[in-house]
């Protein structure tokens, strides 16, 4: 599998996958104030986890493909806000090609704001350290908005599968 395959891809059904959420979300009761929720007094609230779900793509895209990308420091004050920026991230991987990967066997140097400092293959980076960070910021807003309410599912988090099924359960 192609450093392409593993990550534009997955971050572009992952985009999708919490904009759907976040439809479901405006209609819930408590509206944007969802935004301020936590699952943990120390962890963040739902507001940075999109962030960051809005920034890593392009954090990992800078690293692949040598592309400049600026993250945004900023946290959405809506779910409107929140989808635009997640719809921008995902127009941005949809202008990356196959071609525009660097080979998965160079070397990339990975500095954490805490002082820690990691030398990995590119491949490694994705498997590693992009993917499952994005995994975790995904999952942490699933939990946060159904920990606050909202009626979603498995299937609300595997939307993408569907276009897999070859049957589906009788009512």
């Amino acid at each position: 599998m192609t450093l392409y395959e593993q990550s534009i891809p997955v971050y572009r059904q992952g985009l999708t996958m919490l904009s759907g959420l976040l439809n479901k979300a405006e209609a819930h009761a408590k509206g944007d104030t969802l935004l301020q929720a936590k699952l943990a007094d120390d962890m963040h609230p739902l507001a940075v986890q999109i962030r960051f779900l809005s920034n890593q793509p392009g954090e990992a895209a800078e690293r692949l493909t040598g592309r400049a990308f600026t993250s945004r420091d900023e946290n959405d004050a809506s779910f409107a806000d929140a989808k635009a920026a997640l719809a921008k991230m995902d127009e941005y991987l949809g202008s990356i090609q196959k071609g525009d990967m660097k080979d998965g066997d160079s070397q990339t140097v990975l500095d954490l704001p805490n002082g820690m400092q990691f030398t990995m293959t590119l491949s490694e980076y994705i498997r590693d350290w992009a993917m499952p960070n994005f995994y975790f910021h995904l999952t942490t807003a699933y939990a946060i908005l159904r920990a606050e309410g909202l009626e979603i599912g498995k299937a609300d988090f595997v939307p993408h599968m569907f276009k897999y099924a070859t049957k589906m359960p009788e009512s």
